[in-house]
Order: C-alpha cells, then sequence, then structure tokens
C-alpha cells in the first residue's frame, strides 16, 4: 500500500513543462481540413508532429538567444516551448497527413478518409 505523498510525487514527475499555446486556423471542406499553426522562433529541427490514433501533437521548442554579454532585464515569453493537441474525427485520414514547415508557420492538410469522402454516383438509364 503505497502513501498519498508518494502518489502525487509520481503526478508531478509527469506532468508537462509549461507551454504556449500556438494560434491555429483550421479549415474544413469537403475532401478534409487544413490547419495552419503560427510557430515563431521554432526552427524546423526542434519542431515535433505526431500522431497517436486520432490525437494530433504539435511541439515546437523555441530558440531564444541572448547576445554575448547581455542579459535579458524583462522577459515575457517564460517558457521556451509550444504544444497543442487536437482530437481528430474519424472521417480524417490521419496516415495521409501531409505537412510544409516555413518562416515560422506549420501546415497540415488532413484528407477525409475514403469513406467520408464526397461521391457522385452514376445513374444508368434503362
Amino acid at each position: 500500500m503505497s502513501d498519498g505523498k508518494q502518489d502525487i510525487a509520481k503526478r508531478e514527475d509527469v506532468r508537462p513543462a509549461p507551454a504556449l499555446l500556438p494560434a491555429v486556423d483550421i479549415v474544413e471542406d469537403e475532401t478534409g481540413i487544413s490547419l495552419s499553426a503560427d510557430l515563431p522562433g521554432v526552427p524546423k529541427e526542434k519542431l515535433t508532429v505526431r500522431v497517436d490514433g486520432q490525437s494530433l501533437s504539435i511541439e515546437g521548442e523555441i530558440a531564444l538567444e541572448t547576445p554575448e554579454g547581455m542579459e535579458a532585464s524583462y522577459v515575457e515569453v517564460r517558457s521556451p516551448a509550444y504544444r497543442r493537441s487536437f482530437n481528430l474525427s474519424r472521417d480524417l485520414d490521419p496516415s495521409k497527413i501531409d505537412a510544409h514547415f516555413k518562416d515560422g508557420v506549420l501546415r497540415l492538410r488532413i484528407p477525409k478518409a475514403e469513406h467520408a469522402q464526397p461521391r457522385k454516383i452514376t445513374v444508368s438509364v434503362d
């Protein structure tokens, strides 16, 4: 039997570090969704996009550099990371995500699954 203090300590160990929420625009059309996330200051090497089941996560570490010989006297950005996650609809196909990153903007295209795509039905005349 464990005491409450050990359980609380374990939970604190797995708590994620504080992170900024990036601004995100999501647009849906009949073939899928387009997602744009603003991640200023994140280099491509420090960007991670993951899909786990129906969960999409975006994480990026900010490269904050202070010029040599200087020190910050005031800092508005206290957390050096962005983090955002989304639950994806089962109508989307996460295995076909297309991702592009340029000038601090991540763009994802997530198509709808085959079963959710609109389709035209041909009607034959007898």
